[in-house]
């Protein structure tokens, strides 16, 4: 039997902020820019934003309507990933098969270790302690037989919550859930159900395969069916485990803004990168992965003659992927890149004609990433994360 837990860390931006500033702790905390910052887009709020109807990828300026008296920060993504590194760190203690999917969230293969760490519940309670114990955060934990069940345990008690499927009991756990409950399903997706008169699990269980593909096209379809029966065959983050580094988000409601989209894809740049740092690799090929809002997922790869060299030179690469896969005018669910094939900063490559401004670049973020390594205190960030304008 497989054991997963999927680790959720709580609203993790806006609960960084509500650690490192006390005064902000139990106030509305947005986390993507200033007031009056062009353009920019929510990236985390609080719990207490949420409840004003603020959430990720939305406009900071409909974020500030809904909530004026918010306490509105600007994102400090060193500080974000030193705190889910040493996270990260503490779930490898318990299993050795940890799969990050993002910043904030990872799974870890807990298949067999009963014996070594105790039962389930015992294992996610110590996990929990640990965090908060270490770092002052609260994580949420669902506990399943499959991924996509457990997944979707992790995000129903939150903050500090922890939900249990037990083995068998997958397809009464869906069959129990509201619509908007099933990871997948988006807005567009819960109207077209209702339209078709499928307002619950229960009716999506009693259609078959073949008449939900009929309604909803060959990739809905088929998710919606193997849903609401726990989709056994679901594997999240299949990149990292392929001596690759990659990130990936699912965001709340559909993106279709460019600019948020780019801030996206930016943040998604910062993350993989740092991590390379981290484990002094380097890479030539990027992948993108696209998942719309019909869970329709398509995917493109480039191997280049140099590699990766700094954020910008990978932004620019995604922004190249992007364009040549991305159907314009549709929302997308999910965002994630990868750099795959990657092998030691310390094997030599061959170096073009002139040294490139990409080079130039490489050395001061390389310089920045060992400065703030030693001290985190230090707080530099890409100018499109700070005041939502170009790089």
């Amino acid at each position: 039997m497989k054991v997963y837990f999927h680790i959720d860390l709580d609203a993790f931006f806006a609960s960084v902020e509500q650690l490192d500033n006390p005064s902000y702790r139990g106030k509305p905390v947005v986390v993507g820019g200033l007031p009056g910052d062009r353009r920019a887009v929510v990236s985390t709020a609080s719990y207490e934003a949420r409840k004003y109807g603020i959430h990720s990828a939305m406009p900071l300026s409909h974020a500030v309507q809904l909530c004026p008296n918010a306490i509105f920060v600007r994102g400090r993504y060193r500080r974000y990933q030193e705190l889910s590194d040493q996270i990260m760190s503490i779930f490898s203690g318990y299993s050795p098969d940890v799969t990050q999917i993002s910043i904030d969230e990872a799974f870890l293969d807990m298949t067999g270790t009963e014996r070594l760490f105790g039962r389930s519940e015992e294992v996610a309670l110590r996990i929990k302690q640990e965090v908060r114990n270490k770092t002052g955060l609260t994580v949420s934990v669902g506990i399943a037989c499959t991924m996509y069940v457990a997944k979707i345990a992790s995000g129903l008690n939150k903050p500090d919550g922890l939900t249990i499927v037990k083995e068998g009991d997958e397809t009464s756990f869906m069959l129990a859930l509201e619509l908007d409950k099933v990871w997948g399903v988006g807005g567009k997706t819960l109207r077209r159900l209702r339209e078709s008169g499928l307002f619950t699990t229960a009716d999506i269980y009693s259609k078959s395969e073949a008449l939900l593909r009929t309604m909803f096209g060959e990739s809905m379809g088929s998710f919606l069916y193997q849903a609401v029966r726990g989709n056994p065959g679901m594997i999240f983050g299949g990149e990292a485990r392929n001596h690759s580094i990659s990130a990936e988000r699912t965001y709340d409601f559909d993106l279709t803004d460019r600019y948020a989209i780019d801030t996206a894809l930016m943040e998604l740049s910062m993350n993989v990168l740092y991590r390379m740092h981290r484990e002094q690799v380097k890479s030539r090929t990027l992948a993108l992965k696209i998942r719309y809002e019909d869970f329709t997922t398509v995917s493109v790869q480039e191997t280049e003659d140099f590699s990766i060299s700094n954020t910008d030179d990978m932004f620019d690469r995604c922004k190249k992927l992007f364009d040549k896969k991305y159907e314009s005018g549709r929302g997308i669910r999910l965002l994630g890149i990868s750099c795959d094939k990657v092998f030691s900063k310390d094997i030599p490559e061959q170096k073009g004609l002139f040294e490139s401004g990409n080079e130039k670049k490489a050395k001061i973020e390389e310089m920045i990433y060992k400065m703030q390594d030693k001290n985190p205190e230090i707080k530099i960030r890409k100018a499109r994360l700070i005041q939502g304008e170009n790089p």
